[in-house]
């Protein structure tokens, strides 16, 4: 109730006992994270049955490993790594069979890579920690020259700026993972490196074949991605900032920029914006986090994004819980300068005027009124996400029923999301959530409230906005329920 930005805990099965889990839900977190390319299902499922043992408004997100260029695995007498100095000449090549790499050649896991990658480029490998030039291709192989020393280990991430590989949307390893989300219930899935809509479509036709509620968060993780943020978003239900591998596709100048480009785009677009990435790294063996780190979270929070993302803090760190406090705090602590909501911003990719236009004008009366909180009832959620567009400053509780729909609006800003069982009409649903939230202390029959509702059934859409304190609305609720 302190906060409105929600917080993303990454959780390893090494660490999943439902103890440490509910600490972290006490602390704040509103959504577990899991990264598939480090279990197995196995141990995701481990993950997922301990989180739905604390609580069912927990939402669940996996990762999938998505299509990345790797380095294969070092021959024998190689495992160690290949030293390289600066200057040095090594030779890369593509394949698909997952051929040894050695002192002599490279092997890449893209079979094409030489077909795509011109020379003049430069090739940056685990995170940026080496950087090769192409200075030339010969055949089916790119010869490179080393520009800083240090040592290159199998498995190793490859990234190359500015060019556009041609990987597969979703990988067998990816489908997989897929699926078995589906069959496990999961709320999201956070789709790596999406580059273009087809990405994006390649997940959705799995989930459709499966008739699945499950949605899709698109990771932006490259140049490509950010190019092609518009044709994306049009397909995706939410965006997650990766800021590690978008920080060495793209440079690091250029980052805090790209990061506020893409906050606003799905701002407007009514799509919930997770910032992930290293925001209080030092707290994985440290049990405060630096001013850097404060301000990068305190940053991310201005510029009001749904969500930030905890990874190594609580997946392997050793102060988990404690970083979930520090990134609560300062979550509450920046929102108390967030004067004014975004009411006078224009929304775009509306698919319901009539609910847009009633959450701007209940949000403004927020400003105009001494109003304590926001109540309305959903039956997709598109209510509550056009509300957390708008970023109010007064809490939204939103009465959902489909307990799937309560955990996707886990992610959105301001959304006190709350499962019940459909109302007979409109009186039974105000009833039933005052009293609610009477009971929890957070609303007293004094306190003014905005009502959003329809009248054409909850599918329908809102279509009145009322005004009124507790009191009052409950005792017209009550006369039109006789």
């Amino acid at each position: 109730m302190d906060k409105k930005t929600k917080i993303i805990a990454t959780i390893s099965d090494k660490h999943c006992e439902p103890e440490f889990i509910r600490a972290l839900y006490e602390a704040g977190m509103n959504a577990a994270r899991i990264n598939s390319a480090h279990l197995t299902p196995e141990g995701a499922t481990t993950i997922v049955e301990n989180v739905r043992k604390v609580s069912e408004q927990i939402a669940i997100i996996i990762d999938t490993k998505g299509p990345e260029i790797r380095i294969t695995g070092m021959a024998p007498g190689f495992e160690a790594g290949i030293p390289v100095s600066t200057g040095d000449i090594v030779r890369l090549r593509g394949t698909s069979e997952d051929l040894p790499s050695n002192n002599e050649l490279i092997y890449l896991n893209d079979g094409h890579i030489s077909r795509d990658v011109p020379a003049g480029s430069v090739i940056l490998v685990d995170d940026g920690e080496l950087e090769l030039y192409v200075r030339e291709k010969r055949g089916d192989e790119l010869v490179c020259e080393v520009r800083n020393g240090g040592v290159i280990y199998g498995r190793k991430s490859v990234n190359i700026p500015g060019v556009a590989i041609d990987l597969p949307s979703v990988t067998e390893r990816d489908a997989r993972f897929i699926n078995w989300a589906i069959d496990m219930d999961i709320d999201f899935i956070a789709h790596s490196f999406v580059r273009k809509k087809e990405d994006v479509l390649a997940v959705k036709k799995i989930i459709e074949e499966r008739n699945s509620t499950i949605k899709i968060i698109s990771k932006i993780e490259n140049q490509e991605g950010v190019n092609n943020i518009d044709e994306i978003l049009d397909e995706t239900y939410g965006i997650m900032v990766a800021r590690g591998d978008l920080g060495v596709e793209i440079p690091a100048e250029r980052i805090p920029g790209t990061q506020r480009f893409l906050v606003n785009k799905c701002i407007e677009s009514k799509i919930p914006v997770i910032i992930a990435t290293q925001m209080l790294h030092t707290m994985i063996s440290n049990p405060r986090p630096t001013r850097a780190e404060i301000s990068d979270v305190a940053n991310a929070i201005y510029q009001r994004v749904d969500a930030v993302m905890l990874s190594g803090e609580t997946a392997n760190g050793d102060y988990p819980v404690e970083a979930v406090e520090t990134m609560a705090r300062v979550a509450a602590e920046v929102e108390k300068d967030h004067s004014n909501p975004n009411i006078e911003m224009n929304l775009v990719r509306i698919n319901n005027e009539i609910t847009a236009q009633l959450c701007r004008s209940a949000v403004r009366a927020t400003l105009n009124l001494p109003v304590k909180a926001i109540v309305i009832d959903t039956l997709s959620g598109r209510t509550g996400r056009y509300l957390a567009a708008f970023r109010s400053q007064k809490p939204v509780f939103a009465v959902c029923y489909r307990k799937s729909v309560m955990r996707h609006l886990a992610i959105s800003y301001g959304i006190h999301a709350i499962y019940s069982e459909p109302s007979i009409n409109h009186e039974g649903f105000l009833l039933s959530i005052l009293y609610y939230l009477e009971e929890k202390k957070w609303l007293s029959k004094e306190d003014l409230i905005v009502v959003l509702g329809g009248s054409f059934g909850a599918a329908k859409g809102a279509s009145f906005m009322e005004i009124g304190n507790v009191l009052n609305l409950e005792h017209k609720a009550l006369t039109n329920a006789k």
